[in-house]
């Protein structure tokens, strides 16, 4: 985990226990891995989660489900506005990087700072919720994008059936996320050499 000294350690080890269950499941998973995995003392996991590894579980579980609702709500309450406003109020900050793109690089830069803010906001609440750190950044693009082209879609269209549509399609982009792939390395390591035990 790199810069893993930067993180807090109640932090870390929830980031390794949702990588490591992501990969692994939770009964393939122990402990001691997830110590190690988090560059943490053994005995700080029993600090932070004195109920064990089901405690932990539950923290993981619940911080990805919230993430999945924060992000279906954001879409849908955008939607309401859009609607409410008769499809006027969309996403400020596309409106005028499309007007100034190719002819104010002030502005652009400004907007181009804002987007950036917005990936890294995405990406890292996407790591919580137990992305890999490589996969975060695809992610957030990928929600991004929709959503800024259900916007423009739905302002054409005068309905919010884009945003609807780009709202389940987020949902699935960031399951497919949490998904392990069976081809990965990472997914197919042999099942005895993993620890078990809590």
């Amino acid at each position: 985990m790199p810069g893993a000294t930067d993180i807090p350690t109640r932090d870390r080890i929830l980031y390794a226990s949702a990588e490591l269950f992501r990969r692994q499941g939770y009964a393939g998973t122990g402990l001691k891995q997830i110590a190690t995995e988090a560059h943490a003392p053994f005995g700080s996991v029993y600090h932070f989660f004195p109920g064990g590894k089901e405690q932990l579980a539950d923290d993981v579980l619940r911080t990805g489900g919230r993430f999945f609702l924060a992000l279906y709500e954001a879409i849908a309450g955008a939607a309401q506005t859009l609607e409410a406003t008769d499809f006027a109020d969309a996403c400020p900050i596309a409106t005028v990087a499309g007007e100034i793109a190719s002819t104010h690089e002030l502005l652009r830069a400004a907007t181009a700072d804002v987007f950036e803010s917005w990936l890294a906001a995405v990406a890292e609440d996407a790591v919580e919720a137990g992305v890999p750190a490589g996969g975060a950044r695809p992610l957030a693009l990928s929600v991004l994008a929709a959503l800024e082209g259900a916007f423009l879609l739905s302002r054409s269209l005068r309905n919010i059936e884009p945003m609807t549509a780009c709202s389940k399609a987020a949902v699935a982009l960031v399951e497919a996320a949490l998904t392990p792939d069976p081809t990965s390395p990472e997914t197919t390591e042999d099942p005895t050499t993993m620890e078990t035990t809590a």
